[in-house]
């Protein structure tokens, strides 16, 4: 059922519950005013007849009160009996006995079946003045209701007429508005679905209405656009790893190759296979790094956090830079605020840490230093790690670009020495993945500063 219908119907189906309460309560009030009208205007009729009746003192000599123009009228005495009655009355008592006991202590009016007639009657006692309130009479008027019967009729009619027929006008009028306000909605799914992978610059048409149709579009265009980024990623992604993962197959399958020849030597097998063991490990790391990435990019769920000082990570990370850099000469030196605690995940900043030296290693001349600087900003503040060498830095060209993925300063030089071009992405990755962020720079003597800044924990007892 569509949305058209659907609105359609609930209008239809509120509408008749509100035709229904409202033709409900009007005719209970149409009813009961008929019915005071007719009951002043019989009042009116038995407040004359029990006037001329008081006028008169003496009971024997009374005449008739009722004239012939009345339609339903009876004079009765206190204990029921019928002492004047028009025609249209009849001779027996129009009023019971506990009716006429009732009328005793006010007025009476009461609706009965008289000639097989709905008849209205109003009951009233008139006590002349001198005589005993035994002798006391009941006055009794009425009238057909066939007038009454008729106007409520009418208006029951035209509620059984006109509630249904409101409720098909307002459900037709609800399907009408409901269709022209989903028009642009349906246009912007057929254009929707018209979008295939092969156009992601295709973008949906917004109205010209600033009204939540036309937010709805440019919120779906804003969507659209953020997957054509993330699809133009993914794709050179892909691309990029296609690529770099051909130079180490290429390369292991020629080993293999030579090394299947008939004639090789035992040396030249033995470095055909030690060669093959190198390109296996390159690609090895390759695929861990950019499963790492895959990883780091979804979310991060996969952290494992724990509360510590940073020096429990960074005080490891240098010492193990020291070794590798030793056979150089290259040194490495921590300072700054290593007690700061902070929630990291351990493994992953120590990988991040661990590519920041190795980069700042692979680029330092024999004999360097490499300072690692932490530093703490405010009390709640941030927590910045910076890794400074005395290399050459990076090229003013390369600086924006040193953190995305499959980039080198080096080209040649970086795949000649194994590596992948992963290594500051993964240290981005994991520096946002922690709600942080990495940055690079170069030094003003020389050199290349490469920074990761996480949230900190306020400073606690």
């Amino acid at each position: 059922m569509s949305l058209r219908l659907r609105l359609a119907l609930l209008v239809a189906v509120v509408t008749s519950a509100l035709v229904a309460g409202v033709a409900f309560v009007f005719y209970q009030q149409f009813q009961d005013g008929l019915i005071g009208s007719l009951d002043s205007a019989l009042h009116l009729r038995a407040d004359s007849l029990a006037t001329r009746l008081d006028g008169e003192s003496d009971e024997n000599a009374r005449p008739t009160v009722i004239t012939e123009s009345e339609d339903v009228a009876q004079v009765l005495t206190a204990d029921g009996r019928v002492l004047e009655s028009s025609p249209a009355a009849g001779a027996r008592p129009l009023l019971s006995a506990g009716q006429i006991l009732r009328v005793e202590s006010g007025p009476l009016a009461t609706t009965v079946v008289l000639g097989g007639q709905e008849t209205r009657l109003v009951a009233v006692r008139s006590a002349p003045q001198g005589e005993d309130p035994s002798k006391s009479m009941i006055i009794v008027v009425g009238s057909t209701t066939s007038l009454v019967d008729a106007a409520e009729h009418r208006v029951r009619l035209a509620a059984l007429v006109g509630g249904p027929l409101a409720a098909v006008l307002a459900g037709l009028g609800a399907w009408t508005l409901a269709r022209a306000a989903l028009r642009p909605v349906e246009r912007m799914r057929r254009q929707a679905d018209a979008i295939g992978g092969r156009d992601p610059s295709a973008r949906l048409a917004v109205p010209n209405t600033h009204d939540e149709v036309a937010a709805l579009a440019g919120t779906m265009n804003a969507l659209l656009s953020r997957l054509q980024e993330a699809l133009t990623r993914e794709r050179g992604f892909v691309a990029d790893a296609g690529h770099e993962l051909r130079t180490p197959l290429t390369i292991l399958r020629t080993e293999l190759e030579l090394a299947a020849r008939p004639g090789r030597s035992r040396e030249e097998l033995t470095a055909a296979i030690a060669a093959a063991g190198e390109e296996t490990d390159r690609l090895i790391r390759l695929a861990e790094d950019l499963l790492l990435l895959a990883k780091s990019d979804h979310s991060a769920a996969s952290l494992r956090r724990v509360v510590m000082p940073v020096g429990d990570v960074v005080d490891p990370a240098v010492r193990a830079a020291g070794l590798r850099g030793a056979p150089r000469g290259v040194s490495v030196h921590v300072a700054g605020v290593v007690s700061t605690l902070i929630d990291v995940d351990p493994d992953r900043l120590r990988q991040a840490l661990d590519n920041l030296l190795d980069n700042a290693l692979r680029y330092s001349p024999d004999g360097a230093v490499v300072d690692v600087v932490v530093a703490a900003s405010g009390p709640t503040g941030w927590l910045s790690i910076e890794v400074r060498d005395q290399g050459p830095g990076f090229r003013p060209d390369f600086l924006p670009h040193a953190f995305e993925r499959f980039r080198r300063g080096d080209p040649a030089r970086a795949r000649g020495d194994g590596g992948t071009g992963l290594g500051l992405a993964i240290v981005r990755s994991v520096a946002r993945t922690h709600g942080g962020e990495a940055t690079a720079a170069n030094r003003a003597g020389g050199g290349a500063v490469l920074r990761v800044e996480l949230p900190r924990l306020p400073a606690g007892p």
